[in-house]
């Protein structure tokens, strides 16, 4: 799995976790959340691009984002395509929770950003998304609060 960072270029999933790790020891006093969020676009040719930000913020002071992004070739209707969406984020918070566990970081908290908001087509997949990623520990933010999906990854699938 290989991330993009603006600044650095491709990294890996350890060179990623370990910048991550490096922004907080910047400044350790500091608030941090780590936000995960997935967006997709589907293109002309049947072929929709998916990507997964992975975002350090230090709360109020700005942070570093990194992604991740897959294109797959099979067309979906939009539940599927948010289930899907869902899902990355998910495997993606897995993988780092995991590398945070095994750091003195295992408190930081983690939200995933989903695709879906109260106005629009997605309203109906709420309850199934927000439920799937509480239920696997944590914390789900919806539009318009979700700008992890909805602003840093979007800005990468076109």
């Amino acid at each position: 799995m290989d991330f993009y960072s603006p600044t650095k270029g491709k990294m890996t999933l350890d060179e990623t976790f370990s910048e991550i790790i490096s922004y907080i020891r910047e400044q350790p006093q500091e608030e941090y959340k780590l936000i995960i969020g997935t967006d997709s676009h589907s293109h002309f040719d049947a072929e929709v691009i998916f990507v997964t930000a992975v975002i350090i913020h230090r709360v109020g002071k700005g942070g570093r984002y990194f992604y991740y992004r897959e294109k797959h070739y099979f067309v979906q209707s939009l539940r599927q395509r948010i289930f899907y969406e869902t899902s990355l984020s998910l495997d993606v918070a897995g993988r780092f929770t995991t590398l945070l566990s095994s750091e003195v970081h295992d408190h930081l908290n983690v939200e995933i950003h989903l695709d879906v908001g109260e106005a629009g087509d997605t309203k109906e997949l709420i309850r199934e998304v927000v439920g799937m990623v509480i239920g696997s520990g944590f914390d789900a933010r919806i539009k318009p609060d979700s700008y992890g999906a909805t602003k840093v990854a979007d800005r990468y699938t076109k």
